[in-house]
């Protein structure tokens, strides 16, 4: 009497009897490999890395030399100031890049061939946001680099200060999911771009990156004590001069954490919705 056998794989077996890799395992496996795709494309348009190496370049030249005198009485001592604020600001600006360049990507249909791919589908936006960490790195390097040929020193430890860049790079890192959810919200690059400066030029000027918070209208600080960009900035500056720190770098992590946890599961369904 013969024996009937069941070719049909179970449930949770391929059809080689292995056991496929775990939802999470899949995703991060497909995010690394969209990030490569990322990380190549950047490669191939290094025009597109100006915003991340000549505007911290421009800004402390032109805020250094022209308003340095007034404001602290000496270059020098405003320089000494002043990168870390411009560093913060400039890795914000950074990341509306990536809003720009998913707009663009969806308009084009590139993420309708992403959907007919067996991957998990948050896997292109979670590949771009981890692709862009290497434009929060150039932007640290090139904004220390023209510092420390213009004459700023960093006064703290080496651990310090790799510690003040790897918190601008989170920073960066979770703000980004805010221009993502603009990228799936609005309909052209261009809007992506108008909006997103529309939000971050706020952030940067009502807050201690060009003066200290304490010279601010009274009537403004209440917004600059809770303004994430103040907590960034004073966290930096705290790492990088050995200015007193407080508690503005659980501040900063608090608004990391924040920005992942609002911005990203948004950004993650109108994403769902658009595909």
């Amino acid at each position: 009497m013969s024996t009937l056998i069941d070719t049909a794989p179970t449930k949770g077996r391929t059809l080689a009897g292995s056991v496929p890799n775990p939802r999470p395992l899949r995703l991060v496996r497909h995010s690394l490999a969209l990030a490569k795709r990322s990380l190549i494309k950047t490669w191939r348009t290094p025009e597109a890395l100006i915003d991340v190496t000549l505007q911290p370049v421009l800004f402390l030249i032109i805020f250094v030399y022209i308003f340095g005198g007034a404001v602290a009485g000496s270059t020098h001592d405003y320089l000494q100031f002043l990168l870390p604020g411009i560093l913060a600001q400039t890795i914000a600006t950074g990341c509306i890049a990536i809003g720009i360049n998913l707009n663009t990507d969806i308009a084009k249909g590139i993420f309708d061939r992403f959907r007919s791919l067996p991957i998990p589908r948050s896997a292109p936006l979670v590949g771009a946001v981890l692709g862009d960490v290497v434009r929060y790195v150039i932007v640290t390097v090139s904004t220390l680099a023209i510092g420390y040929v213009m004459g700023f020193r960093i006064d703290t430890d080496p651990f310090r200060a790799v510690a003040g860049c790897l918190l601008a790079v989170l920073f960066a890192l979770c703000l980004s999911w805010l221009p993502v959810l603009v990228a799936m919200k609005v309909r052209t690059p261009g809007a992506v771009q108008g909006l997103m400066f529309a939000l971050i030029m706020p952030l940067s000027f009502a807050s201690n990156v060009f003066v200290d918070a304490d010279t601010l209208p009274g009537w403004m600080q209440a917004f600059v004590d809770v303004n994430p960009m103040t907590h960034l900035v004073a966290s930096v500056r705290g790492l990088f001069l050995g200015t007193p720190l407080g508690n503005h770098v659980w501040w900063t992590l608090a608004w990391c954490a924040g920005f992942v946890a609002v911005f990203m599961p948004l950004a993650l369904r109108m994403y769902r919705k658009k595909i």
